[in-house]
Order: structure tokens, then sequence, then C-alpha cells
């Protein structure tokens, strides 16, 4: 190879690996507009963003490079949506630091993922930050959301990881946790970590499902989607994006950090923002 070829391909590799490299570590913000005839008027223009698979990623200093856009974003409320930490390099001051700086910006509310069911009895210390960083942690439970006079339940369900070793049960394991709630008639949402578990939402009459852990497919192929997702395999149905069966609509957000396969092509970061209307206002 002469020298001007190897300097081409030289400064071919430099710069794929400098894409490479932003696109792990550029956030992106992705906005849906959810329009449902069964959510209460008091909440048309309610706003959540959907902080998911964070994997004790830190983006730039103080992670201004995701609390930037959410500080810009002013939602009114955030669902984190599991895996906060990662099994592997698990931080657990980490994690309660970004803790404190979300629940500077609007309330928060947690779900765990199946790294959270990883870690053992590290799980208890983590919680014990979160509680004291000001995050509600629904663990297979529902809170009511007040606004206006209006009311809407979020519903928070913890992994399957915590009940069920058998991980190909985990939408059976959901839907009896659903099924055994004693849950107030109105709009519900769900915040779970598990978007392959899309029936069992779908049948528990809920109308708005937020979910993680499918990192996009790690890999995204134009045109196609998603190479391969935990507990779904190759090419995904719920990679990303919104989807909407029997009135009930899920948000699969790409999540943010990267666990064992440690790099994303074409799968961007990704903060999602969701703004709620009534069908009469849209």
């Amino acid at each position: 190879m002469n020298a001007k070829k190897f300097a081409f391909s030289a400064a071919a590799a430099i710069a794929a690996a400098g894409l490479v490299h932003r696109g792990n570590v550029a956030v992106v913000v992705t906005r849906y507009t959810v329009t449902q005839q069964t959510l209460p008027p008091a909440f048309n223009g309610f706003r959540i963003a959907v902080v998911s698979d964070l994997h004790n990623t830190v983006f730039g200093k103080n992670n201004r490079r995701l609390i930037s856009p959410l500080e810009e974003a002013a939602p009114d409320m955030i669902a984190v949506t599991g895996d906060m930490v990662d099994k592997v390099r698990t931080d657990i001051d980490v994690a309660a630091a970004v803790a404190g700086q979300l629940a500077a910006i609007a309330p928060v509310y947690y779900v765990t993922g199946n790294h959270e069911g990883k870690i053992c009895d590290r799980y208890r210390i983590l919680e014990e930050k979160l509680l004291s960083a000001g995050i509600t942690v629904l663990r297979d439970r529902a809170v009511p959301l007040l606004r206006g006079g209006g009311s809407i339940t979020l519903i928070g369900l913890d992994d399957p990881r915590f009940t069920d070793e058998d991980l190909t049960l985990s939408t059976e394991v959901l839907n009896e946790k659903l099924r055994g709630m004693d849950l107030p008639d109105g709009y519900r949402i769900v915040l779970s970590h598990r978007p392959e578990a899309f029936v069992a939402y779908a049948s528990n009459s809920i109308d708005l499902a937020l979910c993680g852990h499918a990192h996009g497919g790690q890999i995204r192929i134009p045109f196609v989607g998603g190479l391969y997702a935990p507990h779904q395999g190759f090419f995904p149905k719920y990679d990303a994006g919104m989807f909407t069966e029997n009135g009930t609509t899920m948000i699969v957000s790409r999540g943010l950090g990267n666990s064992r396969f440690p790099f994303r092509l074409n799968d961007r970061p990704e903060l999602v923002i969701a703004d709620l209307f009534t069908e009469e206002t849209s």
C-alpha cells in the first residue's frame, strides 16, 4: 500500500471511529404526541420525559448533555424505566447523583430493570439512595397523579427478574401482577422495563405504557429497524418507537447507555419526550 492509500485509509478509519463515538455519546431528543379520548381534560398537554437504560453512563461533565435537554423540555414528570445501573460496572453513587439532578427538574417515578435484579443486596442500597434523592420508587404499586381537579393512575411494575429466574415468562409474570392489582377506573399509565410484554398491557386496560430494555436493537439497519433486543431476539418487533393496539399505546425508548455490547450503530442514545392530549383538542 502506497503512502497516499495508507493516509486515505487511516483518515477514513479515524472518521468512522469518530462517527461511532459520537453516536454513543450524543443524546438525541425524540418527541411523541399521544392523543387519546380517555385522557382527562385536566391532563391535556401533560408532558412526560422518559429516561431509560442509563447503565451508569455519564454524558459529559455533570451529565450536562442529558440534563440540559431535560431542563429545556420542562416536563411535568420524569419516568425512569429501569437499568439505571449496570450489573458489570455497578456504581450506585453515579446513579444517585443523576437521580438528584432529575429530581431537581420534575417529580421522578422509577421502576426497576433486569440489571437492578442482578445486583443482589446492592439493590437495597440503590433504592435507599433514590428515595433519599426524592425519587418515588414504584415496585408493583400504583399512585394517583392529580392535576386541575383531574386524576390519572400511575402504575409501576417491578422487573420480572425479581420474581422469576425464567425470563421467558416475563409477559406472564407482568400480566399476573397487573391482574392482581385493585386498579381504579380511569386513565392508566404503566411504567415497565419490558416492551415484549405489550400484550399484557393491552389486555389490562392500560392506556399508555412507557418502556425501555430493547436498546433500539443496538444496531439499527436503515428501513429495517433494530438488529437484536434482549428477550425478543433478532429483528425485534418492539425495538423503539410508538405502538398501538386495542386502545393501548406503548412508547419504547431506545435508552441511553450500553451494557454487554459496548457500542451502538445508527442508534444514538435517546431521551423521550411524550406530550399527552385529549382527542378533542389535538
